[in-house]
């Protein structure tokens, strides 16, 4: 005799497995970015130094 079908567990596992797999592209992707392009306007600490040394110059 065949099992009962549970269609929506079938369903949630099937979405599940997709979250994951997207996520797993999502972080990949990130890191070849971040790895391409190392700095972040905002978050790149030489950019104070530059601006504070420029002042100084003139």
């Amino acid at each position: 005799m065949a099992r009962k079908p549970n269609y929506k567990f079938e369903r949630m596992e099937r979405d599940r497995a997709k979250a994951a797999k997207k996520a797993a592209r999502a972080l990949a992707k990130a890191e070849k970015a971040e790895l391409e392009n190392p700095s972040e306007p905002g978050t790149d600490t030489d950019s104070e130094t530059d601006t504070d040394t420029a002042t100084d110059e003139e």
